[in-house]
């Protein structure tokens, strides 16, 4: 994938383990981004531009963050319309977090980015297989937070279905036991994964669930 920064500078790729996540993905630059009250920076997205034609050939998504735009999200906006307009998926961060942390959510837009197309194929997948069957009643993905969203929300931000296997488990043990607060392992065939019941939902991490060893800024 590929991650447009705006108003951000090349030092902010060193925090929060974003250079990392990146693992040599492009990085395109471009002036602008707001203050922390939301007001504008003269946005250039010529950079971004001069960049697609070759992007399209190369990435399969693009991740769009935006100096404090959880404030005023219009030029995430005006870069991802940019983007969608040549027929590449995209992300732009203040769909997904309204935290004020940007290399953080770079970094949790990025991950985003890197699932949409795998996402995108198995729903896809699952959609064609219910058909085949007959089956037309519509369908739902568990989040992370154990909440259920249409399967049109997953291709969008897969990144909050992380950790729903657990999540899923957590929420059938309250219907099966009516208890509100429990420990409930799940096991699988290659993994034990271990939460809380509290209060009649499962307990989320507050500071974010970790992705492939990063931590996002996605509740799980």
């Amino acid at each position: 994938v590929a991650l447009a920064l705006i108003g951000f500078a090349p030092a902010d790729l060193q925090r929060a383990g974003l250079d990392a996540a990146l693992k040599g993905d492009p990085v395109v630059f471009c002036p602008g981004g707001c203050d922390a009250h939301g007001g504008e920076h003269p946005l250039d997205l010529s950079p971004l531009e001069a960049a697609l034609p070759e992007l399209k050939e190369t990435v399969s998504a693009v991740a769009i963050c935006g100096l404090f735009a959880v404030r005023n999200p219009r030029q995430e906006i005006a870069a991802r319309e940019l983007v969608r307009a040549l027929g590449l998926p995209t992300t732009a961060s203040h769909e997904l977090s309204a935290k004020l942390d940007g290399p953080k959510r770079a970094l949790t837009t990025l991950l985003n980015a890197r699932l949409i197309s795998m996402i995108g194929r198995l729903v896809a997948s699952t959609e064609r297989f219910l058909r085949s069957r007959g089956v037309t009643a519509p369908l739902m993905v568990v989040r992370g937070d154990g909440a259920l969203a249409p399967a049109s929300f997953a291709k969008e931000r897969p990144i909050e279905t992380i950790l729903s296997g657990p999540a899923a488990s957590l929420v059938g043990a309250r219907y099966l036991t009516g208890l509100d607060d429990a420990i409930v392992s799940d096991i699988g065939g290659t993994t034990t994964d271990v939460a809380a019941l509290s209060g009649g939902r499962p307990r989320l991490d507050p500071q974010g669930a970790r992705v492939g060893g990063f931590r996002t800024m996605v509740e799980a």
